[in-house]
């Protein structure tokens, strides 16, 4: 049993407001045969679609059984329209792609009803309908009489209770329409059959019951519902009907072989959407893929190119912006005329005074405060990669290893001392006397890395062992072609003297014949593995162990010595071991990391800490109270003693 309770509806149109229902009260028996009639606009199709929940009303109520539909989900819906609804239209609405019987299944399909059981029925009503024996026949090849009757049999394959038809019979002719009002008579036998059409004649001939619709409102039933009857009928309705029967489904598998079968039916035009569509995916992300690389590329050249050549805030530096200013007005400046037969004078001696009277002025002095370097660390993380604070430490006068040369046993001696044995033998080399000048400025001394770990993974890869974090971690760099210098290795005490000597007299033998004779092909050393690099011990000692205060009566000329080699007496050494061997990746240029080796800031702040308590520099702090005393003692101006091999004294800055 249905029933509408005023029943409105209000649609609207920008502004306006069309009311297509204005109140409708109408209820109808469970099977029976009403026609609706009514001008065009009148609000015939918006009425049968809130029977069949294809719309809903605005304002009243719709009963189903004497069930408010007021508050009914979409799934509730779903369930009235698959189980208690069949829909009948004027333009068939027959799917072109799928076999007669394929669109009467389709409602069973989509009610989750087996393969099996859903053929036998949509070949039952099919047989019922007149089209036996045609089920594997296409919508285009039929008729329009019997695509309607597929239409029919589609609407009945689930047994609805009510039958809805919009014009059934609108595009058919009169033999056809004929027909097709016979079949649907027939139905309302056994079912709720409500037609809307424009045709009274027809309506007459095949209803029980007439409805006009005008403007909205009802304004002549023929034979209107009883309200004890339709209560009645409403109460044997409900203990008759199982409500946990219905369901509204479809599976994954069979979703996705109706989607399949419609794809195929379309090939072609799927292809060409496919094709076109993925011409314009392809240009998208071609334009997106290059517009990426480029940022990248971009990205990781600045990152590159500021690793090599970081911001750098010296305590003086030269103002460059005043530099090009002034260049600017020396070549401003008026020039000679050039005359036949003359030749001008370029004052070199004018342009070298205005450069010093720029150069004087361009000098910068930063007053670098602990307030301020407290405000660089304060920065946020984000603004940085990392930051190194220099304090001009070289602590190479107190790491010492084992080192041998020629009629010595192998000694622990300081990298400083190691390097300076090496310009003095060069020295005492007449051919290569000059060669020594040069050591200094090709050799890499120790230096503090990034403490970063992540900055320095971005940039270089771990050949060997990993990043150096504590304090008594050292770790070397490689250069892209994995190589070190031979005076870096010299220094650090990985060659005898007689293998650096021999480096000298290999380079030299096709041109001295002195050279060649001394040149010993089994003193060649060419690579070191990995291993052997990272075996290699050092030991730092704190200044109080290396430099020795002098209590002679020449002490305020040498007041202290310093003990280049390890004693036997010191016990307060930090034993340090190089972690890892780091080689540059490929696509990087520049790097924050040039080759040699390099110790941790946790070093540094140790290194820091030993020295401003060591005696040496209180000592200076004593001497010179207002200056700044690093905890590097070659930065105090004083005159130090050191005793070589042969125990012969030497003074030097």
């Amino acid at each position: 049993m249905l029933r509408l309770e005023n029943i409105k509806k209000v649609y609207l149109t920008g502004p306006n407001q069309v009311d297509a229902l204005k109140g409708v009260t109408i209820s109808f028996r469970k099977n029976e045969f009403v026609s609706i009639l009514g001008p065009s606009g009148c609000g015939k199709t918006t009425m049968l679609n809130i029977i069949g929940g294809l719309d809903k009303y605005s304002e009243g109520d719709l009963f189903i059984n004497g069930k408010s539909t007021k508050y009914f989900s979409d799934r509730d819906w779903d369930k009235y329209r698959n189980h208690r609804i069949g829909f009948i239209f004027q333009s068939y609405n027959l799917i072109p792609h799928q076999t007669i019987l394929g669109n009467v299944e389709l409602a069973l399909t989509i009610a989750g009803i087996s393969k099996k059981e859903r053929t036998e029925r949509a070949m039952n009503v099919l047989d019922q309908v007149g089209l036996k024996g045609m089920y594997k026949k296409m919508p285009n090849q039929l008729s329009g009489g019997q695509c309607q009757r597929v239409a029919i049999a589609r609407a009945l394959v689930n047994d609805p209770e009510i039958l809805l038809a919009d014009e059934p019979t609108g595009a058919l002719d009169t033999q056809t329409s004929k027909q097709i009002m016979d079949l649907i008579k027939r139905i309302s036998q056994d079912k709720l059959v409500i037609m809307v059409t424009h045709n009274p004649e027809l309506a007459t001939e095949y209803s029980s019951r007439i409805v006009n619709l005008l403007d909205g409102n009802i304004i002549n039933d023929t034979n209107p519902f009883d309200r004890d009857d339709e209560i009645k009928e409403c109460e044997e309705l409900n203990k008759s009907h199982d409500n946990s029967k219905e369901q509204a489904k479809m599976s994954i598998v069979t979703a996705t072989r109706l989607s399949a079968q419609n794809l195929y039916s379309k090939r072609k035009r799927t292809g060409l959407v496919a094709f076109a569509g993925s011409i314009g995916i392809i240009g998208v992300s071609m334009v997106l893929a290059i517009s990426a690389g480029i940022k990248n590329y971009i990205k990781n050249m600045q990152d590159d190119l500021l690793s090599g050549y970081p911001i750098t805030i010296r305590q003086s530096s030269y103002d460059i912006a005043s530099l090009m200013d002034s260049a600017n007005k020396k070549e401003a400046l008026e020039r000679l005329d050039v005359i036949h037969g003359h030749v001008n004078v370029n004052s070199v001696i004018e342009y070298l005074l205005e450069r010093e009277d720029t150069i004087s002025t361009a000098i910068i002095e930063n007053n670098i405060t602990q307030d301020y370097i407290d405000y660089i660390k304060s920065m946020p993380t984000e603004y940085y990669s990392d930051i190194l604070f220099s304090y001009g430490i070289d602590p190479t006068n107190n790491i010492y290893t084992s080192f041998s040369y020629d009629g010595i046993e192998s000694q622990n001696r300081s990298l400083s001392s190691i390097l300076t044995n090496y310009k003095k033998v060069l020295e005492e080399e007449e051919e290569y006397a000059s060669l020594s000048g040069y050591i200094s400025m090709f050799s890499s001394p120790l230096a503090q890395a990034p403490s970063n770990k992540e900055y320095i993974l971005s940039q270089y890869d771990l050949l060997e062992g990993d990043i150096a974090t504590k304090k008594d971690e050292l770790m070397i760099v490689v250069s892209n072609d994995t190589e070190l210098t031979d005076v870096s290795l010299a220094q650090l005490g990985y060659y005898s003297q007689s293998e650096f000597l021999n480096i000298a007299y290999r380079s030299y033998k096709d041109k001295n014949d002195k050279a060649s004779d001394r040149y010993n092909p089994d003193l060649d050393k060419m690579r070191f593995s990995y291993q052997e690099l990272m075996n290699k011990r050092y030991v730092y000692y704190p200044n109080n162990d290396v430099y020795t205060k002098n209590e002679t009566a020449t002490a305020s000329y040498n007041p202290f010595t310093y003990n280049y080699l390890e004693s036997d007496t010191w016990t307060d050494g930090l034993e340090l071991k190089v972690v890892g061997i780091l080689r540059p990746k490929e696509t990087i240029s520049y790097g924050c990391l040039n080759s040699g080796f390099y110790y941790t800031k946790e070093f540094t702040e140790y290194f820091i800490e030993k020295g401003l308590n060591s005696e040496i520099v209180t000592t200076a702090k004593a001497q010179n109270k207002d200056a700044y005393i690093s905890p590097f003692p070659n930065a105090i101006t004083y005159n130090m003693e050191f005793k070589d091999a042969s125990g012969a004294s030497h003074t030097t800055d």
